[in-house]
């Protein structure tokens, strides 16, 4: 498991880093296919912030925590990775049982049990609509026109199709696709 130390207005030091490698290896004995973790560590005013992204074969698992402390936001945050790991481990990788149903999702076949409905999200709805090219300023007015958490547009500058979400903190985020 290859780790990426990234330090925003804080230099991670060597015991930082130990701590976190000491916390994350009790993580990697639950799940051994972690190729790559991209810890931030990241100081706001009194607020210690640990954001860490996990890069599984064949997941991507993201989670931060926030307190006043930031030994007490590494290890709030190794619990929550934790359970999202347990949580993923339990979704897709149990055995079929007798009487489940195979859906295809995201070009993937999985096992829903018929008398556990609450596993496994389903697709209920699908939606379809014309993506017109617009900036990004475009896109952030139209998302709060429509009261969306997020807005599907094709950006006028790069001709790809962004997406344009709000974060918990208020701003926006942009993701744009890497061929």
């Amino acid at each position: 498991m290859k780790i990426i130390f990234k330090g925003k207005h804080i230099e991670v030091t060597d015991a930082i880093r130990n701590y976190i490698e000491k916390r994350l290896s009790k993580i990697e004995r639950h799940f051994d296919h972690i190729l790559e973790v991209i810890v931030t560590l990241s100081v706001e005013k009194n607020r210690q912030i640990v954001e860490v992204t996990l890069q599984a074969s064949r997941a991507l698992i993201r989670a931060e925590e926030e307190t006043d402390d930031m030994y007490t936001s590494i290890d709030k945050v190794a619990d929550k990775l934790e359970r999202q790991i347990k949580k993923y481990k339990e979704k897709y990788f149990q055995k079929p049982h007798s009487g489940t149903e195979k859906i295809v999702l995201a070009n993937k076949e999985i096992d829903v049990e018929d008398s556990e409905p609450d596993k496994i999200a389903k697709i209920v709805k699908t939606k379809r609509f014309a993506i017109k090219p617009m900036s990004v300023e475009e896109a952030a007015m139209q998302m709060d026109l429509l009261g969306h958490n997020f807005f599907v547009f094709a950006n006028d500058n790069t001709n790809k199709v962004n997406v344009l979400y709000k974060r918990r903190d208020g701003n926006f985020g942009l993701i744009e696709p890497e061929f």
